[in-house]
């Protein structure tokens, strides 16, 4: 980056002001689909995040030699060798969370937020920038789904699971299970949008 943007900068940039979810709106189907839970949200966050970091890197490093007629898909190439890593390594060490995950690990291919990363940085910008960008997007993209995953599974289920411990507990509380299907993601993730821009607006004035 030649504007004199830091690298402290590009990273609040990518899990704040440039939040792959939040504000780009970019990645949606799978976060839904997953956030069901803390622990789903830990690991498609960690796995969306090295994802993200590695194939920067790689594309930044070779973006120079990369004709422009097939970049696409040879981005496309290079995001699935390391989702490939990332489901084997998931279905070798923890079994089950992979099983919940299911297909949207190997659809982190196609996942628009990763390709968008590829195309719209990474191939324009030195290699530090691209890796701390992957990593900031990475990271707002996971508390994200932290946050979603909080709220949808201890107001649907009464408990926050992480390997199999409770962590949090409602005790005798009633959970309405709407928070654990599609329509508590829709509404979790809508409040929060109603949040952030009641925050922005507020802050503005």
């Amino acid at each position: 980056m030649d504007d004199g943007t830091t690298l402290w900068d590009e990273f609040k940039k990518g899990v704040i002001t440039e939040n792959a979810l939040l504000k780009l709106m970019v990645g949606l189907c799978s976060a839904l689909a997953v956030s069901n839970r803390v622990e789903n949200g830990v690991f498609m966050g960690v796995a969306a995040t090295f994802v993200l970091v590695c194939s920067n890197v790689l594309i930044s490093l070779i973006r120079k030699h990369i004709p422009d007629q097939i970049r696409i898909p040879i981005y496309i190439v290079i995001i699935a060798s390391f989702v490939t890593i990332v489901d084997l390594v998931m279905k070798a060490y923890v079994p089950a969370v992979y099983e919940r995950l299911g297909v949207w690990i190997p659809l982190i291919v196609v996942n628009c937020m990763i390709l968008a990363r590829a195309e719209g940085y990474a191939s324009k910008n030195k290699v530090a920038y691209a890796a701390v960008d992957g990593l900031g997007i990475g990271v707002g993209y996971t508390l994200v789904l932290l946050v979603m995953g909080f709220v949808r599974e201890l107001l649907g289920t009464g408990k926050i699971l992480l390997f199999d411990r409770t962590i949090v507990s409602l005790g005798s509380f009633n959970p309405p299970l709407i928070f654990v299907m599609f329509p508590g993601a829709f509404l979790v993730f809508g409040l929060m949008i109603a949040l952030l821009n009641r925050y922005e607006t507020r802050k503005k004035q």
